[in-house]
């Protein structure tokens, strides 16, 4: 299947154009790494304590930064954590913060800052969201509403925490909610008198040291590295040094817009978008070395062209071959980035990015460098420039 045929674009005559949009793109994220963003590392790489907390309905955002600021916790994210109807929030606490280093901490202060904004008392141990089996059977043996023994207390309270924890996720928005998981209206009383709700619940929190996040940082750059590294070799063994200079200079420029995207969306850089870096710098080198083959092949059957009429003859000879596999792969990851929600939101942009730029690259990077190179090694003449040969064959001759 063939979308295009026998194409005659002259690609490397807009390679003046192409250039232009690399260098916007490039300088552009190389900036707001500098003197805007930053570059926005998630947790893992600058560690730091993630508080999950579902709130009973749709939350707002600024409120929940306003009432945390009011309790001293400031320097915070806050994001959306999974699909909207999930009422779901996630507060990212810097390491260097008052509390970013303790996750016991981390987890009382919000709770008690989240209280106190909701206007209920800060005796959390009082909120039915939170209170645990000793403290809600106690209140409950202590009144003793029911006039029964302790066996029927406990079959009640472990009703009562089925409901709230396996039933809908540790909060019970309302006490007269426990009626319909089959607690007596005399326990609901009850619990009324002595408990509050609150209309939330955290129920995770996890850290991540400096220790851990500076080591992190340090494997995910050496992997990036080892890994263009790896092709360069790979590239100078099958065809030229310059062929894998060319490849590597093009993969760079990828994982550079790519970072740079992340930086000017302001979007963290976590473990999964390293992950998804490494893929596209796999996937930009394979469609690269496609390209690169057909030259190849092509230098020895057009031995009277120039180079650079090669090198666009073999971009076209390609190019539907190119659009079929990135389209294909595009669509896939655009799916991801779309419906993949919130987890796969950081790996699926860097892979939307990623195929985009790499498939553009292989074109408008690699294509033009090599050609470059081969007339400054002619040094402006019309002498003949050596280029690489399919295995075996020596080398073949062209104008330069």
């Amino acid at each position: 299947m063939e979308f295009f045929r026998d194409t005659k674009i002259d690609f490397l005559g807009w390679k003046w154009y192409f250039l232009g949009f690399s260098l916007i793109f490039s300088v552009a994220g190389v900036l707001s790494m500098l003197f805007w963003h930053g570059l926005p590392l998630g947790v893992e790489f600058r560690g730091g304590t993630l508080v999950y907390v579902k709130f009973a309905s749709t939350p707002n955002e600024d409120n929940i930064r306003a009432q945390l600021d009011r309790a001293g916790i400031r320097n915070v994210r806050i994001q959306r954590l999974g699909a909207a109807g999930g009422n779901e929030e996630l507060i990212d606490l810097p390491q260097n913060t008052a509390i970013g280093a303790d996750v016991s901490q981390a987890k009382d202060e919000i709770i008690r800052a989240l209280e106190t904004g909701s206007g209920n008392p800060q005796d959390f141990t009082k909120d039915l969201n939170y209170a645990g089996f000793d403290v809600i059977r106690a209140a409950l043996s202590t009144r003793d509403p029911l006039h029964a023994g302790p066996e029927e207390y406990d079959r009640i309270t472990r009703l009562i925490l089925d409901y709230r924890d396996r039933q809908h996720g540790g909060l019970v928005a309302n006490v007269d909610d426990l009626r319909t998981a089959g607690a007596p209206q005399a326990v609901v009383d009850v619990l009324k008198q002595d408990f509050f709700v609150s209309n939330f619940h955290l129920f995770n929190a996890e850290i991540v040291g400096p220790q851990v996040g500076a080591q992190l940082r340090r494997q995910a750059l050496l992997a990036t590295l080892y890994s263009m590294a790896g092709m360069l070799i790979y590239l100078w063994f099958r065809f030229e040094m310059i062929y894998g200079v060319a490849a590597v200079v093009a993969c760079f420029h990828d994982t550079l817009i790519t970072i740079g995207a992340f930086s000017l969306t302001n979007t963290d850089i976590t473990l999964t978008v390293i992950a998804a870096i490494l893929t596209l710098v796999g996937y930009s080198m394979n469609d690269t070395i496609v390209v690169f083959d057909r030259i190849r092949e092509n230098v020895k059957l057009m031995r009277r062209e120039t180079l650079a009429e090669v090198v666009n003859r073999s971009i076209n000879q390609t190019l539907s071959r190119t659009i079929l596999t990135s389209g294909l792969t595009f669509l896939t990851v655009l799916s991801l980035y779309l419906f993949g929600g919130e987890v796969l939101h950081g790996f699926s942009m860097a892979l939307v990015i990623g195929i985009l730029i790499g498939t553009y690259s292989s074109i408008a990077v690699a294509a033009p460098m090599l050609v470059a190179y081969q007339d400054w090694r002619a040094g402006g003449s019309r002498q003949p420039v050596a280029v690489a040969a399919p295995a075996g064959k020596g080398k073949v001759r062209v104008k330069a």
